[in-house]
């Protein structure tokens, strides 16, 4: 098996998005979209120039072949998706408006779906593992009990397991019981880079008093990023030494077009640094410049800037950071380093 940069498992989902603003109820028509927070990982990270695999399950059905076909084309190796003959490749719709809105709905179709299916047994386990970084989420993790046997496997210690990745994502709806926050810091706890919100730390485990007292609940990965929304990320990381450090680095200022997706994109911008072997400060600005694409385009996945062109970004000083105002188009190389040095 080829190892590559990054092996990302999960759900994928086909996403309907209303072709105009409104009520589910009221919307006529809708677009067809790819949707999953793994795949996206890997998506994003094949667009900035690493090697990524998708490991998962679809059904033997259009909707699989559409997600298989859609998530290559970003240059993703789908050799390892499997296709299920009994069980449907699961869908959702949305409405057009933001996530944070009282008006956004959501109508999953995912129970019994191919991918809730995924196991232990059915999983090429060896696929899975040959990457530099295998990144997981909780959501997987709730899909069903065979889902959860599996990442609680590909996290367990083993000497060729490779770099572990886990996005909290806690979605209390996808839990059947009271164990789910429970099942996600334990899941957590076994991770070398793991990334939690700010607010799901306090939903999911009770946790209040800002990054250090998340860090200080969950002290064993190697890196630790809270992600603070408008605030920034604060990342924590141990040394060889076993001494700690602590960084933190404000949010970008975006005019926001959707947010769908713009979580994936930072862990896809904080690993691309991880993979690059760069500072902790710059794999936080990744993140933000990765967020940044997805946060000024409407779909769950948008390009990153070019290499060169976020390398030049992350490299200003404190104060032209500060001054970026990222909008609609920035990705264009030169035009956001123009907006930086405008007082």
């Amino acid at each position: 098996m080829d190892v590559v940069d990054v092996v990302a498992l999960g759900e994928t989902m086909v996403t309907f998005v209303p072709g105009r603003p409104g009520r589910l109820a009221d919307v006529p028509t809708f677009h067809r979209a790819i949707g999953g927070a793994e795949s996206n990982v890997a998506c994003v990270l094949a667009a900035a120039g690493h090697t990524a695999r998708w490991v998962s399950r679809v059904g033997a059905d259009g909707f699989g072949q559409h997600l298989v076909e859609g998530i290559a084309a970003y240059g993703v190796d789908v050799a390892s998706v499997s296709r299920d003959p009994a069980r449907p490749t699961g869908i959702y719709f949305r409405t057009a408006g933001d996530r944070g809105t009282s008006a956004h709905e959501v109508a999953y179709y995912r129970s019994g779906s191919a991918a809730s299916a995924l196991s232990v047994a059915n999983v090429d386990l060896a696929a899975a593992r040959a990457g530099r970084v295998l990144h997981l989420s909780g959501i997987t993790a709730a899909l069903s009990g065979d889902c959860r046997d599996l990442v609680s496997e590909l996290t367990a210690p083993a000497a060729d397991r490779p770099l572990v990745s886990f996005d909290v994502n806690h979605r209390p709806s996808l839990w059947s019981t009271e164990e789910g926050p429970l099942a996600l810091l334990a899941l957590a706890r076994r991770a070398d880079v793991v990334f939690v919100g700010e607010d799901e730390a306090a939903q999911a485990w009770g946790v209040t008093g800002g990054p250090e007292a998340i860090r200080a609940a969950l002290p064993e990965p190697r890196v630790l990023v809270v992600k603070q929304a408008a605030k920034g990320a604060t990342a924590f990381e141990r040394g060889r030494s076993g001494r700690g450090r602590a960084v933190g680095e404000p949010a970008l200022r975006v005019d926001v077009v959707a947010t769908t997706g713009a979580g994936d994109a930072f862990a896809a911008g904080f690993l691309s640094g991880t993979l690059r072997g760069l500072s902790l400060r710059t794999r936080l600005r990744l993140g933000h410049l990765f967020a940044a694409a997805a946060l000024t385009t409407p779909g769950d996945l948008a390009a990153p800037p070019a290499r060169d062109h976020a390398d030049r970004l992350t490299a200003l000083d404190g104060t032209a950071w500060g001054r970026l105002r990222l909008a609609p188009g920035w990705t264009r190389a030169g035009r956001a380093t123009q907006e930086a040095n405008t007082p």
